[in-house]
């Protein structure tokens, strides 16, 4: 019986084999041709906002960084900790 499920499972992979797709990090250093490109990263004035949540004006200018900030990850546009180490009221909504 279980060389039986091992064969379809076999033939299943096998009929699928014509087919080929880019599977993300099978080669990390290679980029698909296929891959989506961001060439422009739109940031109106609700981005800033919740960017600057918590910042009271002037802002300090450590702050510039935000004027290249693209669409990747930065911890300081994204909600840490809950209180009391909520610095910047993110949990709060203040």
């Amino acid at each position: 019986m279980r060389m039986h499920h091992f064969l379809l499972v076999l033939l299943a992979t096998t009929a699928q084999a014509d087919e080929i797709a880019y599977i993300a990090g099978t080669n990390p250093a290679e980029r698909p041709a296929t891959a989506p490109t961001i060439t422009e990263v739109q940031k109106d004035a609700a981005w800033y906002a919740s960017a600057l949540q918590g910042v009271s004006q002037p802002y300090p200018a450590s702050l510039r960084f935000l004027e290249n900030q693209g669409n990747w990850f930065s911890p300081f546009t994204h909600a840490g900790m809950p209180p009391p180490y909520d610095l910047r009221e993110w949990h709060t909504g203040k």
